[in-house]
């Protein structure tokens, strides 16, 4: 399943947290022209280094679809952020 939203969590202490929800299909829309010139690096790059283009391309979606039920944890000092990703 692809990522749905990632869900930002950052405690200060001796304040409120401070939760943020990003939609990827949003940021994903947004960043198309982004996206598709990323893709076209990729390409190349693949072929300049002599990688398999569709192997890449399998392994980066892989990669993708894993990424649902991930969390990311960092604390430094007494702050904190977990990073979820749904």
């Amino acid at each position: 399943m692809i990522p749905q939203v990632v869900a930002v969590r950052i405690a200060r202490p001796g304040r409120r947290p401070i939760s943020l929800w990003i939609p990827v299909l949003l940021v994903a829309v947004v960043l198309a022209p982004l996206l598709i010139l990323l893709g076209l690096v990729a390409i190349v790059a693949c072929l300049v280094f002599r990688v398999d283009v569709a192997r890449a391309l399998a392994a980066g979606w892989s990669i993708v679809m894993a990424l649902p039920g991930t969390e990311v944890d960092i604390e430094h000092g007494r702050t904190a952020v977990l990073v979820t990703i749904r």
